[in-house]
């Protein structure tokens, strides 16, 4: 009877560890595998790269060497920003340390691809950080910080010298 006790709490402990992950509150919104705290000023801030790496569909990064947020659609790189933007420092540069193993994932034991941070799930998604108007509000944002306007119901991607918005 223990023992079965002890492997169903097991099971429960192991599928509350894989399911979603709340940053700086208590809950998650809704069914998203990663979630941030409303009004907040602060955003996610992309790996910046210096030579596009061969990604996994739906990687999403900065490119240094023409300063520009982009995704890999699963054959080639596609550009979120237009305007070409400017990299202030190298804080967001994805060093050796990092880039050489699994990085983070979130939702699964294990991934098949490479990232920084991976997200792994079959019916959840990101929840991106909710800044009210973000080009108003964030003082001083670093090239690659990507948020959710929740003034302007829209995306909102810094790419070093203006904000972009994606609806």
């Amino acid at each position: 009877m223990m023992k079965n006790v002890g492997i169903m709490l097991l099971l429960c402990i192991a599928n509350y560890c894989f399911g979603q992950v709340a940053v700086e509150k208590t809950s998650v919104d809704g069914d998203g595998i990663l979630d941030f705290p409303s009004n907040t000023k602060k955003g996610i801030i992309l790996p910046g790269v210096t030579s596009l790496p061969s990604g996994a569909e739906g990687t999403i990064l900065f490119d240094r060497t023409d300063n520009k947020v982009k995704y890999y659609d699963g054959t080639a790189w596609e550009n979120l920003t237009e305007d070409t933007g400017s990299a202030r420092s190298q804080d967001n540069t994805v060093g050796e340390a990092v880039s050489s193993g699994p990085g983070v994932i979130i939702g699964a034991n294990t991934s098949s691809v490479e990232g920084v941070l991976v997200l792994e799930s079959s019916n959840k998604a990101l929840i991106l950080p909710k800044i009210a108007a973000p080009h108003l509000n964030v003082v001083n944002p670093e090239a690659g910080m990507i948020c959710y306007d929740t003034t302007n119901q829209i995306i909102a991607i810094f790419n070093g010298n203006t904000w972009e918005f994606w609806d």
